[in-house]
This record gives structure tokens, C-alpha cells and sequence, in this order.
């Protein structure tokens, strides 16, 4: 189908998971008009509806990722617009929250405008900005985040620099709460991080790599819900990999306090013991951990106090990550195999059904972030994506559109696959 027609949807007789509305069907019928959701076509409309047999397949809301990197502008050679929301596409992603730790930072208007006008040219879905939280992410002086909200931006956050002083933390979440917006934290307390390559444990003494520890994250997790409890600010805690981040989030939860949190696709999959070979793919900040954590994160993402599976696309090119596992960058291009990580760690091995995962991947994240997204609710826009969940697969090279070259899951069996997903009620993803 060509990704510009924009003709009646139809699908009928799948699997229908919608977590918004409380909806699982074993057999329903999906409809589209004009790019948003209907609850019946008429028979004129039926008769030039682009009709699609669900048999055997599942129909969900389009995915909603919280955390991913696009490249643009100033860092093409990894990713750019194009090639990285059509990664997001073939990954079942119809809304991208990007991060701002581009070339120049999106700490001010210009940069926010440039991205804007790069993804209404380029994007094939929809790409929601953030911008830095302090000026250049370095955590020293506020950034302009009045202006930057009129600019459209949806959140703030440092990135993985994070803001180290709680001061400065605190003074920022009361400014972010005066404009309504979220801010997303990356948890690490970088004295405790300096020159660290992987999980400290065990694997780390074995391979001779200076560890990162649980407690830098924890410490700052903890600092984080404190200061959400302080300054009555939405905070949204990223990347979470260890379980005892996991239970502080969920004592603060107890608590209502406003905070949520999201787990990496990759960090519901695999150890550190993944590392045993030197495998510069899998180097990520923050680390694969233990396989307790990795148990822990489940059990918190199945139970609600993890509220999203992000992707976490951090890519990078092949000569970045062709060299020594102590000189290679962190990161790993995950967009096309989140779904499918995810899936094969938390569906298929029996830890939860899929509508628990489905949920985690649209309404989770919307809710969050506050964002009309992730839903098949009549009047919606339809974002849709079409699952065969029984579908095993190993991702190759050749299966990959992502312009970067470190997805670490390429030769590893999986369970789960997108088979179509639509923006609007366009095709951009599928046969």
C-alpha cells in the first residue's frame, strides 16, 4: 500500500487489544476513516475499504516509545528522520518521544524548530521533542523551558548526563511542574559511574571491566522520588535496570507520588552474562544486570509499578563500536526487536499474556507523558499496529532499516513480530 492513501481500513477477525478501553477480543473488526478510528463503515465506504484478514493476528494500538534517539540534527552518520522512524515503524512504533542530546542540544527554540521541520518533511511517524533540562545538558543553569514548551517540546530531561546536584534538581522540578511538563531522569550518580563499562558483579570481575554499581542508580532513584514527593512535580524515571530500583518506585507509588518509571526492551532479555564474549553491541548505559534484577523488572512491570517497555534506540555506527569493549560508546539500535524482546522475555517464556505487554507499550507510556496516544477508542487517530505474536524469527542485517549498525539482537532467535503498522490509517510499515 502505498504510505499516502489514506482509503476506508478494515481489519477483521483478529485478536483485538486495546488496554484504553479494556478491550480484548479474541475475534473483532477494526475500522479507519480520514485517519481516525470509527466504529463502522458504511457500506459505501466498505465497498473501497483497503480490507486486511486478521485471522491468526493481533490488532493493537500503534506502540508509544518514551525514549529513543534520532540522530538528527548533527549526529547523521548514526541515524537520521528517515531512516530511524522507519526503524520505529518496523518496530511497531507510531509515536517517538526523541531525546535532546543532539548537535546542537535542543535546549533552546531554533534547534526544537529545526527537528520539527526535519520530521514533517522526513518522519514516517510521529516525533514528539524534549529539551534539555538545563542549558547543553551539563547541569549547571536552567534551561529555558517556558519557551521551549511553547516550542512544542513534551518533557525536559539531561539525558544520560543527568542532573548530579539535588538543588539544581529540585529548582528544575519546580520550574518544569509552573509549565506542565514531565521530567524524564536518567538515574546515575556519575561519581560512583567514572570510566565503568558494564554491571559490577561478577561477570565485570571475570572480564576484567570496571563495573557500574546497582546503588548509582538506586541513589538517585531514590533521591528522585523524595524530591517528587517535595516539590510535587511528574517525574519519569528512565531505563530502570535494577530491582532494587524497581522497589523504591513502587514504595513511592504506595505513597502516590507522582512518578512512573520504563524498562528497556533489552533489560527484560538479557544478563550480563551476555557480555562473556566481549560483545561491544551489548554495551548499554545503564548495564545489563544480574539475572535477579532482570526477574525483579518483570515481576514490577507485570504488577504495574514499571509503567512502560521503551526501546531505548541509541544508535551507533559500525566503526564506532569496531574497536576495544573499554573504548566503545554505549548504545544499541533496538527500535525493529523491542517489541519482539520484550515479547520472547515476558510473553512467551509465561511471566504474563500479551495484553499486559500491549498495555505497557501504549497506554503505560501515554499516560505518563499525558499524550493522545496509544489507543483504538472511536475519534482517535488511527495509529494502529498489526502483531503475529506465534511468529518466530531470527532479525538479520538484511531485515534492518535503521541506518546504524549495533542492534544486538541480530542472530538471536525471538518470538513475536510486527506485521503491519499503520499512522493515521497510512501504511508505513508492511506488505
Amino acid at each position: 500500500m502505498n504510505p499516502a492513501d489514506n482509503s476506508p481500513l478494515w481489519i477483521r477477525g483478529a485478536r483485538v487489544i486495546d488496554p484504553s478501553a479494556k478491550r480484548d477480543e479474541a475475534k473483532g473488526d477494526v475500522f479507519a476513516l480520514d485517519g481516525k478510528f470509527v466504529d463502522q463503515l458504511s457500506a459505501a465506504d466498505q465497498a473501497k475499504a483497503r480490507v486486511i484478514d486478521g485471522t491468526g493476528l493481533v490488532v493493537a494500538p500503534g506502540f508509544v516509545d518514551l525514549n529513543c534517539r534520532l540522530g538528527e540534527p548533527g549526529r547523521t552518520a548514526r541515524e537520521t528522520i528517515r531512516t530511524g522512524t522507519r526503524a520505529a515503524a518496523a518496530g511497531g512504533f507510531t509515536t517517538v518521544v526523541t531525546m535532546p542530546d543532539s548537535l546542537p542540544a535542543a535546549d533552546n527554540v531554533g534547534t526544537i524548530q529545526l527537528l520539527r521541520e526535519i520530521c514533517s518533511r522526513d518522519a514516517a511517524v510521529r516525533v514528539l521533542p524534549t529539551g534539555t533540562l538545563t542549558k547543553g545538558h551539563e547541569g549547571k543553569a536552567l534551561a529555558p523551558l517556558g519557551t521551549m514548551k511553547k516550542a512544542g517540546v513534551v518533557a525536559v530531561t539531561d539525558t544520560t548526563s543527568g542532573v548530579q546536584n539535588n538543588e539544581i534538581m529540585r529548582r528544575a522540578l519546580e520550574y518544569a511542574a509552573m509549565f506542565g511538563l514531565v521530567v524524564l531522569d536518567h538515574c546515575q550518580d556519575s561519581s560512583m559511574t567514572d570510566g565503568g563499562q558494564m554491571h559490577e558483579g561478577a561477570w565485570s570481575l571475570r572480564l576484567g571491566l570496571r563495573g557500574l554499581p546497582r546503588a548509582a542508580e538506586e541513589i538517585v532513584v531514590s533521591s528522585d522520588c523524595l524530591l517528587a514527593e517535595l516539590t510535587q512535580a511528574r517525574i519519569h524515571l528512565q531505563h530502570l535496570s535494577s530491582g532494587g530500583s524497581a522497589e523504591i518506585v513502587r514504595r513511592a507509588k504506595a505513597k502516590q507520588l507522582a512518578v512512573t518509571a520504563e524498562v528497556s526492551a533489552l533489560h527484560l532479555l538479557l544478563t550480563d552474562a551476555a557480555l562473556a564474549n566481549y560483545p561491544t553491541s551489548l554495551k548499554t548505559n545503564p548495564p545489563l544486570r544480574e539475572e535477579a534484577d532482570r526477574l525483579a523488572l518483570i515481576a514490577a512491570l507485570v504488577d504495574g509499578t514499571i509503567d512502560a517497555v521503551c526501546s531505548d534506540h541509541s544508535p551507533c555506527t559500525a566503526t564506532e563500536k569496531d574497536c576495544e569493549f573499554d573504548l566503545a560508546p554505549f548504545g544499541a539500535a533496538t527500535f525493529e526487536t523491542a517489541f519482539a524482546a520484550a515479547h520472547t522475555a515476558l510473553v512467551a517464556d509465561g511471566h504474563a499474556d500479551l495484553s499486559v505487554l500491549i498495555a505497557r507499550l501504549t497506554l503505560g507510556p501515554a499516560k505518563a507523558l499525558g499524550l493522545a496516544a496509544g489507543t483504538l477508542k472511536v475519534g482517535a487517530l488511527a495509529d494502529l499496529v498489526v502483531l503475529d505474536a506465534k511468529a518466530a524469527w531470527t532479525p538479520a542485517k538484511s531485515d534492518l532499516v535503521s541506518k546504524s549498525g549495533n542492534n544486538p539482537l541480530v542472530g538471536r532467535a525471538l518470538t513475536g513480530r510486527v506485521r503491519a503498522t499503520f499512522v493515521g490509517g497510512r501504511q508505513v510499515f508492511g506488505a
